[in-house]
């Protein structure tokens, strides 16, 4: 007979927990995401296992997307960052050369993406894998950002080029 919890098999013990963990990060991103205050995606978006700095602001409908669920390494968010609504950053994609390969996308490579201090992005903007927006930046609304975007700069665009500096 089994009872919920108790169990002597490690691997069911095992699920469990993995189970458990999922079930968290699933209902703290939907908390994320729809937020019911301007603040509290901030929390949610760290109880989800995130690194979000102090007085970070992202706004609603913001997705980030890590390769696995609860696998949040990858996303760093630094101190005064302001993100607008329906931002999407992907720390994960897929290698180019399995479809050629292939035809189908056979593995996922993880990416970082770092906000430093400072930055603000625009809503609906695309923060795409291996990048840094530096402190101070400014990403345009709706820009893909697919490069590194350098201290005090403005990008705008798909994908996004430098279109001004900050003063």
């Amino acid at each position: 007979m089994f009872v919920f919890g108790h169990t002597n098999n490690i691997g069911e013990k095992m699920g469990i927990i993995l189970t458990t963990k999922k079930i968290k990060a699933k209902v703290c991103i939907s908390l994320a995401r729809y937020p019911f205050s301007y603040r509290s995606s901030s929390y949610w978006w760290r109880k989800c296992g995130f690194t979000i700095g102090k007085n970070s602001i992202i706004g609603p409908y913001c997705l980030i997307w890590s390769n696995y669920i609860t696998n949040t390494d990858n996303i760093v968010i630094e101190d005064d960052v302001v993100i607008g609504p329906n931002v999407t950053l992907i720390g994960a994609s897929h290698k180019k050369e399995d479809i050629a390969k292939y035809g189908k996308v056979v593995t996922t490579t993880k990416g970082k993406i770092t906000v430093k201090k400072g930055s603000w992005i625009g809503a609906g903007s695309i923060i795409l894998p291996n990048v840094t927006i530096h402190e101070g930046a400014v990403v345009g609304a709706g820009a893909v950002v697919t490069k590194d975007v350098e201290p005090y700069t403005i990008v705008a665009g798909v994908p996004a080029r430098k279109i001004g500096v900050v003063k």
